[in-house]
């Protein structure tokens, strides 16, 4: 049976969408193409008439990810009162929402621990997500000049997705909370005020 480019593109993107939510819940290693194709109710060799390998599929599941987290901030920070909006983007952030969903948050808290052993192109996706949230993100931070609110940025963001790890190690609730609700406090204080 042939299918239209219509179909494939949309079987392409519900395997991107679905392999981004079990990488960020299980890592690379944790997700197996056989599995995650069974879970679409497609065949394991239905995979390799979308992608040449789970290096690719890796990919742009990063991809896809980071610009779904990326568009739940922007639409957070778009509803912001001006003036809040980084602020919103921190309580959002540091939510014990997002940190309970690992496999809708961000890519970078969920994956952070396996970066470094993740293939050099999958990295470099990541690289290029890192600089784009710096960029959008940024104009929002203190500094004098836009060197200096990227700085401030990548030392927020840094703190922000290893609060998140810590968050996530804890099993007890509320030992969670106070550690997201402290980090968020002082991320407030330090670059809201």
């Amino acid at each position: 049976m042939r299918y239209s480019a219509e179909h494939k593109r949309e079987t392409r993107e519900r395997i991107v969408r679905t392999a981004a939510q079990h990488f960020r819940r299980r890592g690379q290693s944790g997700v197996g193409i056989a599995d995650l194709m069974s879970r679409l109710k497609l065949t394991h060799g239905g995979f390799y008439k979308h992608f040449d390998s789970k290096e690719e599929l890796l990919k742009e599941a990063i991809k896809g990810a980071f610009e779904e987290v990326e568009n739940r901030f922007t639409e957070a920070v778009n509803k912001a009162k001006p003036g809040s909006e980084l602020k919103t983007l921190i309580e959002n952030y540091l939510s014990i929402e997002h940190c309970a969903n690992v496999g809708e948050g961000c890519p970078m808290a969920a994956l952070a621990s396996e970066i470094g052993r993740l293939p050099r192109a999958v990295r470099a996706e990541i690289d290029r997500a890192i600089k784009r949230r710096v960029k959008r993100t940024a104009p929002f931070l203190p500094g004098k000049t836009e060197k200096e609110r990227e700085r401030n940025c990548m030392a927020l963001l840094s703190g922000m997705i290893g609060t998140v790890n810590v968050a996530r190690a804890l099993v007890d609730l509320e030992a969670r909370k106070a550690v997201l609700d402290a980090s968020k406090d002082f991320y407030i204080r330090a670059f809201c005020n």
